[in-house]
């Protein structure tokens, strides 16, 4: 195939819609942040692992005393006679609090399959932050089955509330919390030579990563990403082809193409050279690092480390990264599925954290969860159901750890924040939960409003975890 092949504009388009290219940011719109206050003198990284499905946390934080926990039991009756010993008071792993007593008797443990994060937790970095969910203001159980209370659209929906977890708005949602916090960043002038690696993914992400200016880098578990035009011109495989396909769209023009299509021409260009850049970073400065296992979540936290173990090439004071864990979805098998979820998330934060460690970095990278929503205390025979508040975790040396933030309901039906079936009312909004980490990442209040415009709709809470 010669080197100077022509592409025609149809098979330009279709090329550019099938690639897996990860760097092109076509949804890159004008900025309009205009706040230069954000401090990006040092390194910092927020790192979002989204754990999809909705994580049940009745069965990651468990009541510990004598009397709760067989509360909690009987409820889960049937439910808790699949898990077998693995639930049982004596396999739970308690948890003190450094805000109480030492004397005090801990009140809450966690499920077995996390014992490392118990590890960290007892080491003072992890904490448990209680109750966390969408919110639009503070919500009361009354004024829930009154019918008037202001609540999220579409509660209970998967790709709503991940979208509203996410972005403050349901599914079309363009732009996220965390894109946002990357405006800022980009606005006071960090990042600068290389804006491309201030947001990145492993996995498919909604509109978390994307701001006004931020769009998501997406890079593979094993180094750079590659393209994938195969699947369209399979029956063109000649590696001469392909080269000369690279080459043409790295060339940033089509012949007699319009301006949409040079737009989008320039952009795939924009996005190959990121991705040699990223490559070329990976390839002179990638450490080895011990501990992570050969799970999903694992892997795509190895790629994380592996980038910010580069950020010096790539002229990166601040990042923040999604990276993603399927299969909470648990309304059945939930005895069998959820220990093994639990102990890849187990495994993979361990081995992040001691990677941050290695590069003495604990401080400057903070972890935490997110997921669709908690599930539903009552069991309905081997699983759970949808449901709205959920605990979460957050990791990393500057976290304020050995601790849980904010009061975890009392598991039981008929409470003041319960709605039916063990659904918790969350007392702790995203917002207030994003906030905190966008004043760890050095944002101005006026910065993190204009990325969480219902904040101030609640009152802060009288603690930080960071």
């Amino acid at each position: 195939m010669p080197s100077n092949l022509s592409i025609s504009r149809r098979n330009a388009i279709r090329l550019l819609g099938a690639s897996a290219i990860a760097g092109t940011a076509m949804t890159s719109g004008p900025g309009v942040f205009t706040s230069h206050a954000a401090d990006t003198s040092d390194y910092r990284a927020l790192v979002c692992v989204f754990l999809f499905g909705g994580m049940d946390s009745h069965d990651v934080v468990i009541p510990f005393q004598q009397a709760e926990y067989d509360g909690w039991r009987a409820i889960r009756r049937s439910f808790v006679a699949r898990q077998g010993a693995s639930r049982d008071r004596g396999s739970l792993l308690p948890l003190t609090r450094a805000s109480r007593p030492p004397e005090d008797p801990p009140q809450h443990a966690l499920a077995p399959e996390l014992a490392s994060i118990k590890a960290l937790y007892d080491a003072g970095d992890a904490a448990v932050i209680a109750n966390v969910g969408p919110l639009v203001e503070p919500v009361t159980r009354q004024a829930f089955e009154a019918g008037v209370a202001q609540v999220p659209p579409r509660l209970f929906s998967h790709n709503d509330q991940q979208n509203i977890w996410q972005a403050g708005a349901p599914e079309g949602a363009q732009f996220g919390w965390g894109g946002l916090f990357a405006d800022a960043v980009l606005a006071s002038g960090g990042n600068s030579s290389r804006p491309q690696f201030t947001t990145i993914s492993t996995e498919e992400v909604g509109p978390f990563l994307t701001g006004r200016t931020a769009s998501p880098f997406r890079i593979g578990i094993n180094g750079a990403p590659q393209i994938n035009i195969l699947e369209e011109f399979a029956d063109q495989t000649d590696p001469a082809f392909v080269n000369a396909v690279r080459d043409q769209l790295a060339s940033r023009s089509f012949s007699g193409g319009n301006a949409i299509e040079r737009d989008i021409a320039a952009k795939f260009a924009a996005g190959l050279d990121s991705n040699d850049f990223y490559g070329q970073a990976l390839a002179q400065g990638m450490p080895s690092f011990s501990g992570f296992g050969a799970g999903p979540l694992s892997a795509q936290l190895r790629a994380v480390a592996n980038t910010i173990a580069v950020r010096g090439q790539l002229s990166a004071s601040r990042q923040i990264f999604f990276v993603g864990l399927g299969g909470f979805d648990t309304h059945s098998a939930q005895a069998s599925d959820l220990p093994s979820l639990l102990r890849e998330l187990d495994r993979g934060v361990a081995a992040f954290h001691g990677a941050m460690a290695s590069l003495g970095l604990a401080q400057q990278v903070t972890l935490f969860t997110a997921s669709d929503f908690g599930r539903t205390l009552a069991v309905n025979g081997d699983g759970t159901d949808h449901g709205w508040g959920g605990h979460h975790f957050v990791v990393g040396g500057a976290v304020r750890g050995g601790d849980i933030y904010g009061e975890v309901p009392p598991a039981t039906i008929g409470h003041d924040q319960e709605v039916g079936g063990g659904r918790l009312i969350p007392s702790l909004a995203v917002d207030q939960y994003a906030a905190q980490f966008g004043r760890w990442f050095g944002l101005a209040p006026s910065e993190i409003e204009f990325a969480l415009p219902n904040l101030n709709r609640f009152s802060p809470p009288d603690w930080n975890f960071i």
